[in-house]
């Protein structure tokens, strides 16, 4: 809550310094703004709801982990005017082409928003112990723009940052500054919409905390690591994954010791992923009484891209996880 009183403050006092500004200018052209994912997007739109409407890179259904840009993908962030992306530790195939158009495009990575909470990728895909729950208060907040991101150090941090809707809230107040500087215009505009998203999302959480409450203990394994800032901000048992690496197949001794672990915790549900191949996961679930379940941390193409999809894709991965935990 205090949190989110903070966050209220902030855009409130963004909203009537907006009010007081002469419009100066707007996007010069299409397609202006540039967001890579689909959950990053539906918060940018959000954001612009009312005043335009962001272009999509990474359509649903592919992931950022393995995604080759496209000679429309590369027309498209020559004419943008902003982009809005995680960071080079999800979107690497951005990186290059980021770089060369330093100067033309304004990049906005918001695994360095301020306030955005970090945590450590943690080692090890069955997660052995580890410290990401006190590294996740010492990190939060340190990416502000009086100390510089160090992406050499942050290549060890989770990029999954928006499946926390705090996180979510933070990123928020990025994008509204940032589209408020550019497009000095809308300023209220963008403002006033971000109030608005930021409501929203606190209900959302509240929502979410109240729904996973009965399940929060029962173990489960995902497919790849993606899930953390949902755990962690739910409280939730996840107790490894399926895959270390999503772009590389698992051998024999890395199945076996899943089903090791299916066994020795008595897990209840193993998930699989849309972006990837899932008999994988029917392999290792083979001959246990784990059900099978499926998430999805980005949206898929089952979701149409807008404001809505960042409500949907938590609640599906909320409503995912209560159903196959609890048997129904």
């Amino acid at each position: 809550m205090y949190f989110n009183l903070l966050s209220m403050k902030w855009l409130h006092k963004a909203l009537a310094v907006g009010l007081l500004l002469l419009p100066l200018t707007g996007f010069t052209a299409e397609p202006g703004v540039v967001a890579s994912i689909k959950p990053l997007h539906s918060l940018v739109a959000g954001v612009m709801q009312g005043i335009g409407e962001p272009l999509l890179l990474v359509p649903g259904g592919a992931s950022p982990h393995d995604y080759n840009l496209r000679p429309s993908d590369a027309r498209t962030l020559n004419q943008a005017q902003v982009v809005f992306w995680i960071g080079p530790e999800l979107e690497s195939f951005l990186v290059k082409p980021l770089h060369n158009a330093k100067g033309k495009v304004r990049a906005v990575a918001l695994l360095d928003a301020p306030g955005v909470i970090t945590l450590p990728l943690r080692e090890g895909g069955a997660w052995e112990p580890h410290q990401h729950d006190h590294d996740a208060d010492r990190h939060q907040g340190q990416h502000g723009h009086d100390d510089p991101p160090d992406h050499d150090h942050e290549a060890s941090h989770d990029a999954h940052i928006w499946l926390d809707p705090v996180n979510a809230s933070t990123m928020v107040q990025q994008i509204v500054a940032t589209l408020g500087e550019v497009d000095p215009a809308h300023r209220a505009d963008y403002a006033r919409n971000g109030v608005a998203l930021i409501e929203r999302l606190e209900q959302l959480n509240q929502q979410i905390a109240a729904e996973l409450a009965p399940v929060k203990d029962q173990p489960y394994i995902v497919f790849h690591d993606a899930y953390q800032y949902f755990e962690r901000r739910y409280g939730l048992n996840g107790v490894g994954s399926v895959v270390l690496n999503p772009e590389q197949r698992s051998g024999a001794k890395r199945i076996a010791a899943i089903r090791s672990r299916i066994h020795d915790l008595k897990v209840r549900c193993v998930f699989s992923e849309p972006q990837f191949e899932p008999a994988l996961v029917a392999t290792v679930i083979e001959g246990s009484p784990a059900r099978r379940g499926v998430l999805d941390p980005e949206g898929g193409a089952e979701l149409a891209a807008g404001p809505d999809a960042y409500f949907q894709l938590l609640q599906k991965l909320s409503s995912s996880l209560r159903n196959c935990l609890s048997g129904s």
